[in-house]
């Protein structure tokens, strides 16, 4: 039997899993007719307080900016951005970052497989000092400062309606061209790889500051939290 603390570390850490599943849950949008009216009438309602509630957090009621038009939206905003700030502008960022975590996602595991004949072999996370010193972090900082302005051109251009979010017309593999359907299916795959990345950076980042093992060290040889429960091996 833990202690209490321990119980409510476990019990918040589940209830935080629930909620970032229900972002890549599928909304009523997204389903078949059929599927998507059973599932309307049979979804979890709050009778004491009347109104829509969100398909994401039944609890919650039903954002008011978010309408469904956009794709991957299953009314997960619990903290109300989308009444402060504008929803292509946080859409927009939302592909941005999503984008930036699947290629660190990719790079970070790669990394501990195959090292560049001209640099040394270092975990992931202390890379980024050995970067620091050797002035890579400049450039990087430079390239990105240069790829951000026309990143805020296009951004403008979204606002003003000329421009979907996150859309450069970037597909040089001709994988959507004049189809629509195959268009949606791709962006939808998109946004949920781009979130699900986005937590897997972080964990990944994170597991390596608390066990001390990279992503695949972990794998092969897993260490529990230090200390919970009640282990210590650091």
């Amino acid at each position: 039997i833990f202690p209490k603390g321990k119980k409510m570390l476990r019990t918040v850490l589940a209830l935080c899993a629930m909620g970032s599943a229900a972002a890549f849950a599928p909304g009523a949008g997204m389903l078949p007719k059929g599927l998507s009216a059973r599932a309307t009438a049979t979804a979890p309602r709050m009778a004491v307080f009347p109104g829509t509630y969100s398909d994401a957090v039944p609890f919650l009621k039903q954002p008011a900016n978010l309408d469904g038009s956009l794709v991957g939206d299953v009314g997960f905003d619990p903290l109300g951005f989308t009444d402060i700030f504008d929803v292509q502008v946080l859409r927009e960022a939302e592909l941005k970052h999503g984008r930036i975590a699947m290629l660190a996602t990719l790079g970070l595991v790669v990394q501990e497989v195959y090292t560049f004949p001209f640099f040394d072999k270092v975990d992931p996370i202390p890379a980024h000092d050995v970067i620091v010193k050797m002035g890579g972090m400049s450039q990087i900082l430079l390239w990105t400062s240069f790829l951000e302005i026309f990143g805020g051109i296009a951004l403008f251009q979204t606002i003003q309606g000329k421009r979907a979010a996150g859309d450069y017309s970037f597909d040089p593999l001709n994988l959507s061209v004049n189809d629509p359907v195959k268009r949606e299916r791709y962006a939808t795959a998109e946004i949920k790889h781009s979130r699900l990345a986005m937590l897997a950076f972080s964990g990944m980042v994170h597991q390596y500051f608390i066990t001390k093992q990279t992503v695949l060290q972990q794998l092969s040889e897993f260490r529990p939290i230090n200390g919970f429960p009640d282990v210590t091996y650091y």
